[in-house]
Order: C-alpha cells, then structure tokens, then sequence
C-alpha cells in the first residue's frame, strides 16, 4: 500500500507570500532545470500582490508542508494558469488534476468566459490538460531556454467556459 494519499485526502486552501518557500520546494522538485520551466523566487514574489493573481496550495491532510500548487490570474473575462506544480512522490495520483479544476471552476466563478495557459511542447501535463477541454491555439518558438542552452517552443492552450 502507498504512502501517498489519494486526491480524496488532498484539500485545496488559499496560499499567500509566506507559503513561497514551500511552492520553490515543490516547483524545484517537479520542473527539470533542463527545460528552463521553473520560476524565480522573485518572479513569484513579484506577481503574488498584484490584481487578480491567486495561488492555491494542495495539501496532504496527514502532512504540513503542501504538495502542490498553482497560481494563476483573472482579468476580465479571462483566465491564466500561470504554473502548476505537484511535487514529484505526489505526482500521477490526481492532485494536478484536482488544482486544474479548481482553477477553472474558480475563474467561472469570477466571470472568466475562458481560460488558458503555456506549456512546453513535450512537457507530459499536455495530456491533463487536453483531457481537461484545453485545445492548442498558439505556439511561441523557443520560449523556454534550458540549463544547456536549448531552447523549447511553448504551446498556447485555451478553454472556452
């Protein structure tokens, strides 16, 4: 028997600027530095008080430190999801998925008549969010830039609410 709960035992709450060093922990543990994917610590800092932006932090019910998280924003009648992460013993049990559907039932709620996001092409999330309603609308050529110097096109994905 696994260690690792199911969704079931995953609860969603609100995250705030004191919880950023749990989300670097999990973001540096769930994006390979090799696809230049990660965030900052003060990108994040820098984005958390602005209009609009929201995170939302996914925890174990049996444990303190969460286990993954989104942030995204809302202006308007439009969504962004701008990073999810689960950290990577939690990964493939549905805590994505659960923070996806947060996030899209959130921006509704809100009024957003559409939501998206960029990805890198390649990254295995794709699936989720394609099994999510998300279809590709755009690409940006070479936006991540790797640990080597390799460059990854990002896929624009969007869902109309």
């Amino acid at each position: 028997m696994s260690s690792v709960p199911a969704a079931e035992a995953i609860r969603l709450l609100d995250g705030k600027s004191t919880d950023l060093s749990a989300v670097m922990t999990i973001m540096n543990g769930a994006f390979s530095e090799r696809y230049g994917e990660a965030w900052t610590r003060s990108q994040c800092a820098g984005i958390l008080p602005m209009a609009g932006v929201s995170l939302v932090l996914a925890q174990d019910n049996g444990h303190e430190q969460p286990v993954g998280f989104s942030l995204f924003r809302t202006v308007a009648d439009e969504a962004e999801l701008l990073l999810l992460a689960v950290a990577p013993d939690h990964q493939h049990r549905g805590v994505g998925r659960l923070l996806l559907e947060q996030f899209v039932e959130r921006a509704r709620g809100l009024g957003a008549s559409r939501v998206h996001l960029e990805v890198r092409d390649g990254n295995p999330a794709v699936q989720m969010y394609r099994r999510a309603g998300f279809k590709p609308v755009g690409r940006r050529p070479n936006y991540y830039r790797g640990s080597d110097g390799r460059q990854y096109d990002a896929i624009t994905l969007a869902h109309a609410l």
